[in-house]
């Protein structure tokens, strides 16, 4: 069976082109790698771009989308399949049932809720998939940043952060994902 790989990532491009120029190559390593993207649906931003990228590589997409966007006609329609689902709670659900992998890109508040639902699902135990940030531009470092400061000042453990892959090379972002190994450590408090 094909492993599924989801992304999170924005609906709008960034005023940096490198977003752009580095998700298509991303997307040229799902392909590569023969993985099935799992992503949320949209056809605009780094979301239709990896979509699209995916597709026209040769690759299979399933986008996930809520009802409210797509009726707002945002759904790309030019994916493998597309999951219309009742709300955005519904759609992480699907995601995390779906997917193999996660993938953060670049995004805004919407793609650091998915993120931080997804690490948190983890450190709670709901799930034992690798987690990575593919860190384009540095896009990432206050974000960590922000994460060591929770560790530094008691609010969580160490492992809830070093088990999060940080990679800035588009085409080493899924070998790490294949071959991530959890620090060990009690999940909770």
């Amino acid at each position: 069976m094909t492993k599924k790989i989801c992304v999170f990532c924005g609906a709008n491009s960034g005023y940096n082109k490198i977003y752009v120029e580095h998700t298509k190559l991303f997307a040229k390593e799902i392909v590569r790698n023969n993985l099935t993207l799992v992503y949320g649906g949209g056809k605009v931003g780094i979301m239709g771009t990896i979509a699209n990228e995916v597709m026209a590589c040769g690759g299979k997409v399933i986008g996930i989308i809520p009802e409210l966007l797509n009726n707002l006609n945002l759904g790309n329609k030019k994916i493998t399949e597309m999951k219309v689902v009742s709300d955005m709670h519904a759609r992480k659900k699907m995601m995390y049932e779906t997917a193999d992998y996660f993938v953060a890109l670049p995004g805004g508040i919407g793609t650091f809720e998915e993120l931080t639902e997804i690490i948190t699902w983890k450190q709670i135990s709901i799930h034992n998939k690798p987690i990575a940030l593919l860190n384009i531009n540095n896009f990432y470092d206050g974000y960590m940043k922000f994460l060591q400061k929770a560790v530094d000042e008691g609010f969580m453990k160490q492992s809830h952060i070093s088990n999060i892959i940080v990679e800035k090379d588009y085409d080493k972002i899924i070998d790490r994902l294949k071959s991530a190994k959890d620090v060990q450590e009690s999940k909770f408090v």
